[in-house]
């Protein structure tokens, strides 16, 4: 029963042909920003300006035609969303999120904080956090083109999780190099995360420690999540 409720919910758009296309995500992202009630920060720049839509009052709430009639939900509710939170900020499915999850529940120390700590290793969160892209979508579709290695070598998997010593760089392209530049520009006076180390003048990076519970900059109550998959 649970399993149903979630796929109507993943899949409730399929009906009008943009929600989902050959496993990625082709609707509105505004929209997964206002059902989740935080901003998601999908669209890069966009979402820290008057235009975004959680900004503007008269759209700040759920989508739909009868969302005004949605009451508190039920507990089974309340751990589905926080679920769904985490999996539309990161940018993963669920079958994805599922191997996490198993992969935190094997590891030691505190599964929640663990399956956070993988969510935040993965290639494109990244290149993110380092102002190569302007949003993790954006860094997976750089990552899918070629655009950057790890340790001197390609790495076209978005989901690659990095570890401690690994260097990020770009391609010795100068199309390539346009391009991070000028996403530096505009996105590189955000404050560094400590575990990252960023040479802006040869476009290069180092992860010199393992990303950390606090390094997650969305509120979540992991214990929701776990509690939810271990149903």
């Amino acid at each position: 029963m649970g399993v149903g409720r979630e796929k109507n919910d993943e899949f409730s758009y399929r009906s009008t042909g943009v929600y989902q296309s050959m496993g990625r995500y082709t609707g509105p992202s505004c929209r997964l920003c206002r059902r989740e009630g935080i901003k998601l920060m999908l669209k890069g720049a966009r979402c820290e300006t008057a235009k975004c839509p959680m900004e503007r009052q008269w759209r700040n709430f759920p989508p739909g035609q009868h969302s005004w009639r949605r009451g508190r939900g039920s507990e089974y509710r309340l751990r589905l969303r926080e679920k769904q939170k985490v999996k539309r900020y990161y940018g993963v499915f669920e079958k994805q999120f599922r191997r996490y999850y198993r992969q935190a529940e094997r590891g030691r120390g505190n599964t929640g904080s663990l399956l956070l700590r993988i969510l935040e290793s993965r290639l494109d969160n990244v290149v993110h956090k380092l102002g190569f892209a302007a949003s993790r979508a954006v860094g997976r579709q750089m990552i899918s083109h070629g655009h950057i290695h790890v340790n001197g070598r390609r790495v076209s998997v978005p989901s690659y999780l990095v570890k401690v010593g690994d260097r990020i760089s770009v391609k010795d392209s100068e199309k390539t190099k346009k391009l991070i530049q000028a996403a530096l520009e505009e996105f590189g006076d955000r404050n560094l995360q400590s575990w990252l180390n960023l040479d802006k003048t040869k476009l290069e990076a180092e992860i010199v420690a393992s990303p950390t519970r606090d390094d997650v900059m969305i509120p979540v109550e992991e214990q929701l999540i776990i509690e939810f998959c271990s149903q």
